[in-house]
């Protein structure tokens, strides 16, 4: 069987402390990165994980020491890609910091499993592994009402139905405002230096998430949503799940049933389920 030390990313990109919020940003703009280890500028300890969401939960603190989250959970690279998989699935965590004797030595995502899952055959469909409850939003309601849900359920994707219960979209944090929009006075007080680099858009949708005042009261989710988003049916296997999710750069898919109702959203640490063999009902 596969270890870590086989699946994972070397010489991972890492942020230091002493540091700035802006500094935590500024790297995964460069970097198109959604989170980072952070490491103590003197002599490379690990001190925790911040992620594009810490930063917006405490989007008033500067300090990055303040803003990461501390005594983040880790794996040595001698373990099983099994051992890694349950600690994802169990604590529902998308960073994994590898450690040996000390030192950071890589890390592991649930996209490097998601990999694995795809190359093997699995019985186990998505509704084995549906786990959590599935927020919703309706298509004509004000933007800024779901943003508020999404941030208060801690959910990054919501499926959009219509007036009649129909699945017609999916809106997702990086969905928030158009790829096309560059505000420079939001650049600014990200503090992002420069505002051409793509991996912006990791980034500025949730800036807006954390200050409502910049959504206009008359917008709503259909203006942002992504239209027919691509679902799975609810028998598909799980490594079908994993092909479609890591072929896409999905983190989420709606799962739909015989009548193309909406059952549920799996997520990539969902689909993980098939390595360590635990359903919804375990």
């Amino acid at each position: 069987m596969k270890t870590v030390a086989d699946i994972m990313t070397t010489v991972p990109i890492v942020v230091e402390v002493p540091g700035s919020r802006s500094d935590a940003i500024n790297m995964m703009v460069r970097n198109k990165l959604t989170g980072l280890p952070v490491v103590r500028a003197s002599d490379g300890k690990l001190m925790g994980i911040v992620s594009r969401r810490d930063i917006f939960r405490k989007f008033n603190e500067d300090q990055l020491s303040l803003i990461m989250k501390k005594d983040c959970i880790t794996i040595t690279p001698d373990k099983s890609i099994v051992d890694a998989a349950k600690i994802f699935a169990g604590r529902r965590i998308h960073r994994l910091p590898v450690i040996e004797g000390g030192k950071l030595v890589g890390i592991v995502t649930p996209t490097d499993l998601l990999k694995e899952i795809m190359d093997t055959k699995t019985f186990m469909t998505a509704e084995d592994v549906i786990r959590t409850t599935c927020v919703t939003a309706y298509e004509g309601e004000p933007l800024a009402y779901t943003v508020a849900a999404m941030r208060i359920s801690d959910v990054s994707a919501v499926p959009v139905l219509d007036i009649k219960g129909k699945l017609v979209g999916i809106l997702t944090d990086r969905d928030l405002f158009s790829d096309q929009t560059v505000d420079a006075e939001a650049m600014m007080r990200l503090g992002i230096e420069d505002s051409e680099l793509a991996g912006y858009r990791n980034v500025l949708p949730l800036f807006y998430a954390a200050t409502d005042k910049y959504i206009s009261d008359d917008t709503t989710v259909r203006d942002y949503m992504i239209k027919d988003p691509q679902t799975v049916f609810k028998k598909t296997p799980l490594n079908d799940v994993a092909r479609i999710m890591t072929q896409n750069d999905f983190g989420q898919l709606p799962v739909h049933g015989t009548k193309d109702e909406l059952v549920g959203m799996i997520y990539d640490v969902d689909v993980l389920c098939a390595l360590t063999g635990n359903s919804n009902e375990q």
